[in-house]
């Protein structure tokens, strides 16, 4: 088993790594969307969060050796489920004509006040 760090998203702020990898899977913890250098909340509408976050995902994921190409799992946290279509047309963006399976969970608050954090599971190699 490997635990993942990389300074291309933010740094863990609890007992807890970026990913894990075993036996050719990677399991990414929440992924919210806060600037990498600074581990500061983007401010701004969903969409600029959704980017973050899915910035700061696709990062960790490189780090690992995969990438949002192998990813087979998402959850989709987010504050507002109003806000769901808007998350839904940035995600379609970064994962294109891949389609993983997916969770969309409705939350009453996210940590730091953010709109949107998603984790993942996805295969190496």
């Amino acid at each position: 088993m490997n635990t993942i760090l990389t300074e291309n998203a933010p740094a863990p702020r609890g007992h807890y790594s970026q990913a894990v990898v075993h036996a050719g899977l990677v399991y990414v913890s929440g992924t919210l969307p806060l600037e990498p250098a600074s581990g500061q909340p983007v401010g701004g509408e969903v969409e600029t969060q959704a980017e973050r976050a899915l910035e700061n995902l696709k990062a960790v994921l490189e780090a690992a050796g995969s990438g949002l190409d192998r990813v087979l799992k998402v959850t989709v946290y987010v504050s507002d489920i109003a806000l769901w279509s808007r998350v839904n047309a940035v995600y379609a963006r970064y994962f294109g004509e891949h389609k993983p399976a997916r969770t969309v969970a409705p939350v009453n608050a996210l940590h730091y006040g953010c709109l949107v954090e998603l984790d993942a599971v996805a295969f190496t190699g």
